[in-house]
């Protein structure tokens, strides 16, 4: 009788067994390192110069734009304060003649009212100068973005605006008085309004108007 063969079990097959890969360590000199520190120090120096340099060309757009828009607004100014002082000087030859006109002065007060239109047609002003464009320009610090004459020329004009402004308010002063409405008072209100114009307005005018020049030529030349 023949003995049964007994099946030969599987053996696990051992996996082979590999080393560990050898690292590689890249060694690097003291002259490399420093060319990388270099590297990143020009990257940041030029990033900052870059930067500079663009604030700076926007700083200097925004500057001439200031500029640009005060000198539009001196010539405006110009032109109106050359239109009020004509206009101022036809008021004075009026009051000028109505002190010199009975019948006038009765016209010119009549039952406690006075009719301005005898002397100032127009009303107390003609035109209003404009300071929008220093205003503007002096909250974003115009001052130390150009010149010291200029700045100085500027804040003298624009001065010179203010007070020639306060004729309006001077002027209605004696106007709504109630001394201005009595008939024995008119010569009085009408010497009075005549010194108004003149100290506040129509003996600053022409050097004012002078002034407008010499900025709008030292606008130009600060751009």
């Amino acid at each position: 009788m023949e003995e049964e063969v007994q099946p030969v079990p599987d053996v696990p097959k051992k996996k082979p067994h590999h080393k560990g890969t050898p690292e590689v360590y890249i060694l690097r000199d003291w002259k490399e390192y420093l060319g990388e520190s270099f590297l990143i120090i020009f990257s940041v120096l030029l990033a900052l110069v870059l930067t500079e340099y663009f604030n700076n060309l926007h700083e200097k757009k925004d500057t001439k734009e200031l500029l640009d828009n005060i000198k539009t607004e001196l010539i405006h100014d110009k032109q109106f304060e050359q239109e009020q002082y004509t206009y101022q000087k036809n008021i004075l030859k009026a009051i000028d003649s109505a002190l010199n006109n009975h019948d006038l002065q009765q016209k010119i007060l009549s039952n406690g009212v006075l009719h301005l239109e005898y002397i100032a047609p127009e009303g107390v002003v003609n035109r209003d100068l404009s300071s929008v464009a220093w205003e503007i320009a002096k909250s974003h610090n115009i001052n130390t973005k150009v010149s010291f004459k200029l700045v100085a020329k500027l804040t003298d004009i624009y001065a010179n605006q203010a007070r020639i402004d306060k004729v309006e308010e001077k002027v209605a002063n004696v106007l709504l008085s109630w001394e201005s409405r009595r008939p024995e008072n008119i010569r009085e209100t009408l010497i009075l309004l005549r010194d108004n114009y003149k100290g506040w307005a129509f003996d600053r005018a022409p050097s004012l108007i002078a002034k407008y020049d010499v900025a709008i030529k030292m606008i130009e030349e600060e751009k």
